[in-house]
């Protein structure tokens, strides 16, 4: 199957590291042009260079704006008037005690991790629905499914992600626009290293350190062991292509069978 991308623009939330570094790299090898999306210049930029490096044919904008706010999102359309592909990635996690998390927070969690990737959409959708064609998507995580004990705030917002994604799919019935959101599972990035760090042994190598977090964290896991980057963004590089057509209101699992569940 060749997933051929060219003549699409893509902007992708929240990707000067990991997942969505990886989801950047993914799509412009594909041939889309991509919107690599950060708060500050400087980390920005040294995103698209390393992404340059690795595809040196690839269709870069730096695009510095802080999504979660409304004068960010303002920036990034200034930047990127005209979009395809969205993928909604921008997101923030950490541990936190149930009765420690303050109102404060819980605000802050739904409103980055949730009402920046909903803005987002209600200034891109309406181009895609005119055009004809459009790819809206949503990383959430399988806490949305399974909500970690350690960080209720943070299942609570991938949890309404799908119920986002849902229902902007409902309203783009009919369109040529599709709407999914992605369940990642646990997944290894520099963040999710510090993470890890912040429930088991410090002095742990990080190999003994992953396993020793699966096995105790995330035994639920039939992969057993953290999901690559990478392969988040092979699912997503596929749910933006003309080959997804048909896929659309969904929930798409790409967790390691971490969801005890047959569907979603």
């Amino acid at each position: 199957m060749e997933l051929n991308l060219a003549g699409r623009t893509a902007l992708v939330t929240g990707s000067t590291q990991g997942i969505g570094a990886a989801i950047v790299l993914g799509l412009a090898r594909a041939g889309a042009r991509v919107g690599v999306n950060g708060r500050d210049a400087r980390r920005v930029e040294e995103a698209v260079g390393r992404a340059r490096a690795e595809a040196p044919q690839a269709d870069l904008v730096a695009v510095t704006a802080d999504v979660g706010t409304e004068e960010g999102a303002a920036r990034a359309l200034e930047a990127l008037p005209e979009v395809d592909i969205l993928v909604n990635n921008l997101g923030i996690f950490g541990a936190r005690p149930a009765l420690e998390i303050s109102d404060d927070e819980w605000r802050r969690y739904f409103e980055i991790n949730v009402l920046a990737a909903v803005r987002l959409t209600r200034l891109y959708l309406p181009g895609m629905t005119d055009r004809g064609f459009g790819r809206v998507q949503y990383i959430a995580s399988d806490s949305a499914v399974a909500i970690p004990a350690e960080m209720i705030h943070y299942g609570m917002s991938k949890t309404a992600l799908l119920a986002v994604s849902r229902g902007f799919a409902k309203a783009a019935a009919g369109t040529g626009v599709t709407v999914n959101s992605v369940i990642a599972g646990p997944t290894h990035t520099g963040g999710v290293e510090e993470f890890v760090y912040e429930l088991v042994d410090r002095d742990l190598p990080w190999g003994e350190a992953q396993r020793a977090f699966m096995r105790e964290y995330r035994p639920q896991s039939l992969l057993q062991r953290l999901i690559e980057p990478e392969e988040i963004a092979n699912l997503v590089v596929y749910l933006s292509s003309e080959q997804a057509s048909a896929t659309t209101g969904g929930a798409v699992r790409v967790d390691g069978g971490y969801v005890d569940s047959i569907l979603p």
